[in-house]
């Protein structure tokens, strides 16, 4: 079910509550407390966009593995997209962009249950009507930008359900090399040389060569050694 309220601190943090099973979703108009990833504030002016939280229950995926939920919820994005004539891409661990612009940012929390994933909430918040963005932002674009007209954003919130229902039911039925070759063709900057900044606090080029079930980024050094980094290890420079 759609639960719409007009008023929050965090759908995210609503979307704790039992009340909500797997599939519910809680949209808010506006949110007084949005949170993005790397403890950033998300914030959307009312009634203009998309910010909302969808509670997913993935039992049978291992906690080691759990980025294959993120790369369904980004790729059900970009299908999204794809179906309203916006090109994007994913850029890691699962903002999407258009061109070099953002026009989405997703916050997923995970609860365990031993080895396995018993409860998961994916934040989504999308540029879908705004015009005009705070200046202090570096790169934000929207949809109604992107293509010239509005969008209804009740029917693209069920656009992307039904795309997510696909691409959940991928990962479900343990299809992970196609949901890797397909978030993999669809990142962000793949195979090209960029600056990222390390965990000692050096800024230096290296080229993004995938991404692993875990998250872990691949990235081959400028003297050619490949190496492997979490998502607090190495954050990518825009």
């Amino acid at each position: 079910m759609i639960h719409h309220i007009d008023l929050t601190a965090s759908t995210n943090d609503d979307a704790r509550d039992p009340q909500y099973r797997h599939g519910d979703v809680v949209w808010a108009e506006e949110q007084t407390a949005g949170r993005g990833q790397r403890g950033h504030v998300w914030s959307s002016p009312k009634g203009e966009n998309l910010t909302f939280s969808v509670v997913l229950e993935p039992t049978f995926l291992p906690a080691n593995e759990q980025f294959l939920l993120s790369e369904a919820v980004a790729l059900a994005l970009t299908d999204t997209f794809a179906a309203h004539g916006i090109d994007t891409r994913i850029k890691w661990p699962n903002d999407i962009y258009a061109g070099d612009r953002k026009l989405v940012g997703i916050l997923i929390e995970h609860n365990l249950s031993g080895g396995t994933l018993s409860r998961s909430v994916a934040g989504i918040g999308i540029n879908v009507n705004q015009s005009a963005f705070d200046p202090a932002l570096p790169n934000p674009v929207s949809m109604a930008q992107l293509r010239g007209r509005y969008f209804d954003r009740a029917t693209l919130l069920n656009a992307y359900l039904e795309s997510l229902d696909r691409r959940y039911a991928q990962l479900e039925a343990g299809d992970k090399e196609g949901l890797q070759r397909d978030y993999r063709m669809r990142l962000y900057r793949l195979g090209e040389e960029h600056p990222y900044r390390f965990p000692d606090g050096t800024t230096a080029p290296a080229v993004m060569e995938g991404v692993r079930p875990s998250g872990a980024l691949i990235l081959r050094h400028e003297d050619g050694a490949v190496r492997e980094y979490l998502f607090k290890e190495v954050e990518f420079v825009l």
